[in-house]
């Protein structure tokens, strides 16, 4: 397996989600502490990550396994298990490598902040395996953008908070909302594109079960919800006012890339294209997001 064949099996582009999370909880525990803790920072980073990756390439196994991925509908580049031949067993290797590094640095994160970190981390690792292998995947259900953005979105978001914070609350649970919303329209357009391959690998995901023309407008209607949520909650100071802006123009500057992902329509022969598009907007909006954290931690903006 070559390096850029390892990228495709993690699918190392999709990683700016978590890191986007991490990163946005790390500066919002900043903002309502005034401390950072470096050491635990530098454990816990590449721990998200590794965890990350794994579950993508568990994720890469399972769909070879199970028949989503075939060579009749997939078209995707990166599915290097189809499209290059590498070999399944590869996949299954590196899921298990980045899960038991990621075990390593929780242990070792668990030493600095508390046993919870182990309690809280095992659950997520198995949501990770079981949202596509075991008998029931999450993946053939209706719930696949709920597990997606209440895991990527508000769990991680909730244990990145407490690493730096040191305790949980309403007002990080309430922040992390239009994450997880916004995460979850990343899935809907992803499933929106695979209904076909779903619908044959006997799926019933929310796009298969919404069918082609409503699968469609679930990701706007998610993207929409995700901004509103972040500009209303900066008006009661859940979320700082710089926020709102940010992410209000963050919305603007996507507009072309909305715009794309409405002209191609969804399907296998779009799907790169759609994925990139749904993406990019989404390092947008998080440009956005963090930008008004970090305004307000300069005090630029309460």
């Amino acid at each position: 397996m070559t390096l850029r064949q390892f990228f495709g099996v993690v699918e190392l582009r999709t990683k700016v989600v978590s890191l986007s999370t991490f990163a946005a909880a790390t500066l919002y525990a900043l903002r309502e502490t005034d401390r950072l803790d470096l050491g635990t920072l530098a454990l816990a980073l590449p721990a998200v990550l590794l965890v990350d990756m794994g579950t993508t390439a568990f994720n890469s196994f399972f769909d070879w396994w199970r028949g989503v991925d075939r060579h009749a509908a997939q078209r995707e580049a990166d599915k290097v298990i189809i499209s290059e031949g590498v070999p399944a067993l590869a996949a299954l290797i590196v899921a298990a490598c980045c899960y038991a590094l990621a075990m390593c640095l929780g242990l070792a994160l668990a030493l600095r902040s508390g046993a919870w970190v182990v309690g809280l981390g095992l659950p997520c690792l198995a949501a990770g395996f079981l949202y596509n292998g075991g008998p029931l995947p999450l993946s053939r259900t209706p719930f696949g953008e709920l597990v997606a953005g209440a895991f990527l979105g508000t769990a991680l978001f909730m244990v990145a908070y407490r690493l730096q914070a040191g305790g949980w609350g309403s007002r990080p649970l309430l922040a992390s909302l239009p994450g997880a919303l916004f995460i979850a329209s990343i899935l809907a357009v992803n499933n929106a594109c695979d209904i076909q391959g779903d619908a044959l690998a006997g799926r019933r995901t929310l796009a298969v079960l919404l069918g082609p023309r409503r699968a469609a407008l679930l990701p706007a209607a998610l993207v929409a919800s995700s901004i509103a949520a972040a500009i209303g909650l900066s008006v009661p100071g859940i979320l700082p006012a710089a926020v709102a802006p940010a992410t209000a123009a963050a919305a603007l500057v996507s507009i072309p890339l909305f715009s794309g992902l409405a002209k191609r329509g969804f399907s296998h022969a779009t799907k790169s294209a759609s994925m990139r598009g749904i993406l990019g907007a989404f390092c947008v909006y998080s440009l956005g997001y963090l930008a008004g954290l970090a305004w307000a931690i300069l005090g630029i903006g309460a």
